[in-house]
């Protein structure tokens, strides 16, 4: 299961710097902005990450979901955190995000094969 990080992660990577080689200046400024919101301030790291958890599950976007959940992880989040964060999306999203959170649990377990995966 650990493949399924390292492909997420290589593809992302590999993506990215495609992206951002193509110099679009919106583009950028996007890719900083949101590095910066995810920066330590009043909310810590792992907060904001599992706030960003939850939004990419109700709004149903998988790889948003695992950026996250690997996020979270570097973070020092636990499984009992990202179960009650999935909860909370799940409440709030309705039964369309179940698929969704079975396939971030199935995620977290392969994170947990690995615990030191790099977040990019």
């Amino acid at each position: 299961m650990q493949n399924k990080v390292e492909e997420f992660n290589a593809y992302r990577a590999k993506m990215n710097e495609k992206l951002l080689e193509d110099n679009n200046k919106l583009i950028k400024r996007i890719f900083n902005l949101d590095t910066n919101a995810f920066m330590e301030g009043t909310l810590d790291v792992k907060t904001k990450e599992l706030l960003g958890l939850v939004a990419s599950a109700v709004l149903r976007c998988d790889d948003c979901v695992k950026y996250h959940l690997e996020s979270v992880q570097k973070a020092g989040g636990s499984k009992t955190e990202v179960m009650e964060t999935l909860s909370i999306a799940t409440l709030i999203g309705g039964t369309i995000v179940i698929p969704h959170l079975r396939r971030a649990y199935e995620y977290w377990e392969c994170l947990e094969e690995n615990p030191t995966s790099k977040v990019e």
